[in-house]
Order: structure tokens, then sequence, then C-alpha cells
């Protein structure tokens, strides 16, 4: 199996005294789409923030690429390869849809890759295209989604990570966006998915880990945790 792009081993993470990761192991492949998945409170959005540098890892080791990230700050995670679509999706308000997403660009320097990419973008998500020049806080929520998926692949990522993508969403947008991650997934996008629908989150990923109170419990290929009878029933409600 090819070296790990991203590989997680017992990784501890919290806030002040309160402590919300335990132990955390985690790899993720290069051109995978992994999941976690689990109830709000699990730790899922934690874990992301401590990779992406927004909170220092207490202990253990985070690796991107053979190299050890734990604790570095967050633009130096972003210039490394990773790029982090925030829950809530966090657009800038009196910026435009197209400002907003070429903001996702702003450590790059290569003018004619990074049109080529907006472009792309405006294909993958054509309401983005319509609205380009609208407030991008005044979109709709699942348009906003776009707009922040839109910006973190503006960066050129090596590794997306999506923090609950189709929260709050109606399921003919969630299903949009299901088809642009497959797409980005098909030319070589690697991406890590938090969400909370956990059937999205099996249909859109090749593998899951299941996370309960900071701890990973479950890990395997999706098709096979979608047919778990334990899972079925804590989480499918069927």
């Amino acid at each position: 199996m090819a070296e790990p792009l991203l590989a997680l081993q017992g990784v501890t993470s919290g806030y002040g005294q309160i402590q919300v990761l335990w132990g955390m192991d985690l790899v993720v492949q290069p051109g995978e789409v992994v999941a976690l998945v689990g109830s709000n409170g699990a730790g899922k959005s934690t874990l992301l923030r401590t990779i992406s540098g927004q909170l220092g890892p207490r202990s253990g080791s985070i690796r991107f690429d053979g190299a050890e990230i734990g604790g570095a700050r967050p633009d130096v995670v972003l210039a490394a390869g990773i790029a982090h679509v925030p829950e809530g999706r966090r657009l800038f308000r009196g910026l435009t849809v197209r400002d907003n997403l070429l903001l996702g660009a702003y450590l790059r320097t290569d003018k004619k890759a990074v049109a080529d990419d907006l472009e792309w973008v405006l294909e993958l998500f054509p309401i983005l295209r319509e609205r380009q020049r609208q407030d991008a806080t005044t979109l709709s929520g699942g348009e906003q989604q776009m707009c922040a998926v839109g910006r973190g692949i503006m960066s050129r990522p090596r590794l997306l990570m999506i923090d609950e993508l189709s929260l709050g969403l109606s399921p003919r947008m969630v299903e949009h966006l299901g088809d642009a991650l497959t797409a980005l997934n098909k030319v070589g996008q690697t991406i890590l998915l938090v969400e909370q629908d956990v059937m999205t989150a099996f249909e859109l990923s090749h593998r899951a880990y299941i996370i309960e109170n900071g701890r990973v419990t479950r890990s395997g290929a999706s098709t096979e945790l979608a047919q778990d009878p334990a899972i079925s029933e804590a989480y499918l409600s069927i």
C-alpha cells in the first residue's frame, strides 16, 4: 500500500481543560474519500480543527505526506496542501461570490492556473457563475456551501477537508453537492468528509471512521459499514 497522505497516531486534543479527542488514529490514502461519522459532540469537528492547525494537539502525531504538521499554524498547514471548509461556511460579508472564491487562492502566484481553477469551480457549480457578482452571504444555504467548497478548491489542495457538507440543506442540494464531490474525486482530489448524515457519508466515501466520545470505535470500507446491523440500528434508524 502507498504511503498515506495523512496519518494520525494517538492524537489528543481539546479546549482549555476539556479534552475532546482521546488517542485518535486515522489514515487517508491519496485519491480516497474518507468519511468521519458520529453523533453531535463526538469530536469530528475538533479533529478537523486539530489537523488544520486551529487547535494544537496535546499529544500524538499528525503527518502529512510524511512530514509532521501537528501544532503547525493554519497558514503553514494550508501551504502544505490541506484546505479546510469549516462548518457554517464562514463566507466574507460584503464580498462577492467571485471574491470569496479568489480568497481561497491567496497564497498562489500562478495567475493563469488560478483563472483556470476558477473556471473549473464555476463549471462544477453553475449557479455560482450566475451569482458571482452577488454578495456571497446573501446566497441560499446550499449556494453558500457550494461557494465555501469552491473556495477550498481554489487553494488547489492535496487534501480537501469538509465539515458537515449537508447540514441544514435540502435533499436535492445535498445530491448536487455529492455529485460535485464525486466529480472532484474522479480527477484525483483526496477528501476527508465530516458528515452527520451517515447514509450520505457512506454513499460518498470509500472508507469511514465511526467516532464516539472522541475515539474511533469502528472503521472500514463504507459499503461494509453500511450493511452492519449494529451501525444501522445506532445511526440509520432501520
